[in-house]
């Protein structure tokens, strides 16, 4: 009984100290729902992003105003990958674009995401490297982000 306290013990710390370890990052939980327990980190006005991060990737998910998921992205070591999540989870793209409709909704120093409307009712995500984003300076690109 004791060896099985012990190795009972002992799955629960290998477990539980990735936890503690990454307790200062964002929440992982919450991904592909309307109003996850996350912080409302958006550049935007318009819009809500969410940041989750599991294991060294960061996931990102925008969410219209109504709740309802866009789409998401995971991202580490400058290396991007798009969600099966997401009202227009199909039209995510993670290639360097520009378009003057662009409205950079996230950005950190690693990564920019926008959001570029279009006329048919269509939100498209764009996650590209920050060193990929065609405008550095977001005075000179006024605030919707990209050129």
């Amino acid at each position: 009984m004791q060896k099985l306290t012990r190795a009972a013990l002992g799955i629960l710390l290998a477990v539980g100290l990735p936890v503690l370890a990454t307790a200062s990052e964002p929440s992982a939980t919450g991904l592909g729902q309307a109003w996850p327990n996350a912080a409302d980190v958006s550049a935007s006005p318009n819009w809500h992003v969410y940041v989750f991060v599991l294991n060294g990737v960061k996931y990102i998910q925008v969410n219209d105003l109504n709740g309802n998921v866009i789409g998401a992205v995971g991202t580490a070591g400058g290396q991007f990958i798009t969600l099966p999540i997401g009202r227009f989870a199909q039209y995510v793209s993670t290639q360097p674009t520009q378009s003057s409709r662009a409205i950079t909704v996230y950005r950190d120093n690693a990564t920019v995401i926008s959001v570029t409307p279009t006329s048919n009712g269509i939100a498209a995500l764009n996650a590209a490297s920050t060193s990929d984003d065609p405008c550095q300076d977001p005075e000179q690109c006024g605030s919707g982000g990209s050129p």
